[in-house]
């Protein structure tokens, strides 16, 4: 194993040890809980929390089902307690046949299963959505203006302080309803993977 290998794998046990204390603590669980929790002898999660193991997929997998997160998260580093991302960092997309649509991605760390985005439609703009896989539910909330929703043969207009929901794996398309610019948030949740 070359240098560079030997770090990757240790900064993947360094993160790997302080998430696992981290989210153990966080749920109010001693070692002996989430060991139960993972059907794991407490000793496997003392030797990872000290970055001391080698741990298995099959050990990896069961702390993650244990404490509800992916194995991204387990082996993520860990995330700052609090941490602000300027406006000129948020990912931003222009759409829409003329780019009248602007979308900002307000979760900019990994969320898996979820989007949230700052939608902003100039005068006439439409925009069409893309639909999402089969048990996905879209929330959609209006700022200001007005936006019309079309989906599953339906059209709703919603003005500021309405929300909508509907099934995200459908077609479904935005319309700005008002003669000024009409600002929503969309949220979606994707439904969980089968295990």
């Amino acid at each position: 194993m070359n240098a560079s290998e030997t770090t990757r794998i240790e900064n993947l046990s360094r993160n790997l040890a302080a998430n696992l204390r981290t989210q153990r603590t966080q749920r109010g669980l001693t070692q002996a809980g989430l060991a139960k929790l993972a059907e794991l002898p407490r000793s496997t999660i003392a030797n990872l929390e000290v970055g001391g193991a080698n741990p298995t997929l099959s050990v990896m997998a069961r702390l993650a089902d244990a404490l509800g997160l992916s194995l991204e998260e387990l082996l993520s580093a860990p995330a700052a307690r609090v941490r602000g991302y300027r406006s000129q960092g948020l990912r931003e997309r222009r759409r829409g046949r003329q780019a009248e649509a602007r979308a900002i991605e307000l979760l900019p760390e990994a969320t898996p299963g979820t989007a949230f985005e700052r939608m902003s439609f100039a005068p006439g703009a439409r925009l069409s959505g893309v639909p999402h896989h089969p048990g996905t539910r879209e929330h959609l909330y209006v700022e200001r203006g007005k936006l019309r929703l079309h989906g599953a043969g339906e059209t709703i207009e919603l003005g500021a302080g309405d929300v909508a929901t509907f099934a995200g794996d459908q077609a479904h398309s935005y319309a700005n309803a008002a003669n000024r610019e009409s600002v929503g948030y969309s949220v979606v949740l994707l439904p969980p993977l089968a295990s």
